[in-house]
């Protein structure tokens, strides 16, 4: 079998005036992540764990964030693409595993299944082969004083043999 582990990490900083998305599901908060696509740190660090077990340059590389094509984009959409592109190397899912890391408010753990199902529809595999968690940083650092919300993720694919 020909198995690739892909690690992802995104960062962004929570702002006044925008719009809180994670994993593609929009959650009530006071603030929102700011970037120039919807910035969800989560599917970013999905995106970059597909693309770096594939062997593939990472997400800004593909959707350069000076590119006004990604303004506001649904990182859904980004996640759809890069699917696209690891199935053109040859690759498919496996599973993928991701922590998110934030201070609450806001809990996600109302939101985890449906973040999970949207996932999943927006890679093509079942809700299953996607793992989340969350943690917090215990008032460390900028994600600790919820000025900033993290992502990790890793994935497994599994290409045509070599």
């Amino acid at each position: 079998m020909n198995l690739r582990v892909g690690h992802g990490y995104d960062l962004h900083v929570l702002a006044e005036g925008r719009r809180f998305v994670l994993g593609g599901i929009d959650i009530p908060h006071d603030r929102g992540l700011l970037g120039h696509s919807d910035a969800d740190c989560l599917t970013h660090a999905i995106c970059d764990a597909l693309l770096g077990a594939a062997g593939l340059p990472d997400i800004g590389h593909f959707f350069p964030p000076n590119d006004e094509t990604f303004r506001d984009i649904d990182s859904q959409e980004l996640l759809r693409q890069v699917t696209t592109l690891i199935a053109e190397e040859g690759f498919s899912i496996v599973n993928v595993d991701s922590t998110v890391v934030a201070e609450a408010p806001p809990r996600i753990g109302q939101f985890r299944e449906k973040m999970i199902a949207t996932l999943a529809r927006s890679m093509g595999i079942a809700p299953g082969q996607v793992g989340l968690k969350a943690t917090t940083n215990e008032g460390v650092d900028a994600t600790g004083r919820r000025e900033a919300v993290a992502a990790y993720a890793v994935c497994l694919l599994q290409g045509k043999q070599a």
